[in-house]
């Protein structure tokens, strides 16, 4: 418990942060599981759609400190990597066909 009003402001502050922090978090995952349950689906169009709708979301939590910028490109670069890949396999098979 805190000792003084400073504290118990400051105590208030960080919970009110910790829990908007959270909800960003659950947002941000939510935006990323979205784009990889279009990849598994292996439809290239929803996946392109689903990534160009999270890569503004990931790219606002870095700006503002809720993942570092580095995890921020490392989530796009690997989402990206596999619709890429995605989109060569269906190429393939298109003109295996």
């Amino acid at each position: 418990m805190a000792n003084s009003p400073q504290a118990a402001k400051r105590a208030r502050q960080s919970e009110k942060r910790r829990q908007q922090n959270a909800s960003q978090r659950s947002m941000l995952r939510t935006y990323i599981k979205k784009v990889v349950k279009a990849i598994e689906t292996g439809n290239t169009e929803e996946a392109k759609a689903a990534y160009q709708v999270a890569v503004p979301v990931i790219d606002r939590m870095a700006d503002k400190g809720l993942i570092h910028k580095n995890k921020a490109a490392r989530h796009k670069s690997r989402l990206n990597h596999h619709i890429f890949k995605l989109s060569q396999n269906t190429a393939t098979t298109t003109a295996a066909v």
